[in-house]
């Protein structure tokens, strides 16, 4: 069985991002392209730099439903005032932790995403993930790789 932990937070939370709609969840190769495309433009017009500015500098890359809709985002954890963001409740409760190492910054939370959705969330057995949504962070290790873990809101299963 792949690695993962259980943790639990005590506290609802807010996070802050950029994001957008996908409106087929199944097309991978176009909500790849879309959710690139976004975090190209707040990338380019210093949008996200402002809002990591305001937080405490980590970035996350978010899923969430919002009106029945997928959507990803990149943001960071807090609520704050900015043009273009949307603001999101993540509840306290125990939560699924996926780590992951690589030596790609930029796909590592992909690659963690994939782990979980491919099939660790199947093996869990004794906790089931109910969302509504599930963030990513990376940051550099002190090895010069990157470590990075993807935590999804779960409830322990009855048994």
């Amino acid at each position: 069985m792949s690695n993962y932990s259980i943790q639990t937070i005590t506290e609802n939370y807010k996070m802050t991002a950029f994001g957008v709609t996908l409106e087929d969840y199944n097309d991978w190769a176009g909500n790849a392209a879309k959710t690139a495309a976004k975090k190209a433009e707040i990338t380019e017009n210093g949008k996200l730099a402002e809002l990591l500015a305001l937080a405490d500098g980590q970035e996350y890359q978010i899923n969430y439903i919002i009106d029945s809709k997928a959507w990803r985002g990149f943001g960071v954890r807090g609520a704050y005032d900015v043009e273009g963001t949307v603001v999101l409740d993540f509840l306290a409760g125990d939560y699924i932790v996926v780590p992951g190492t690589g030596a790609e910054k930029d796909r590592l939370a992909d690659e963690i995403t994939g782990k979980a959705f491919g099939g660790l969330l199947q093996e869990i057995t004794d906790y089931k993930y109910v969302g509504p949504g599930n963030s990513t962070f990376v940051k550099a290790a002190e090895d010069g790789t990157f470590y990075g873990e993807m935590w999804l809101r779960a409830t322990k299963v009855a048994g």
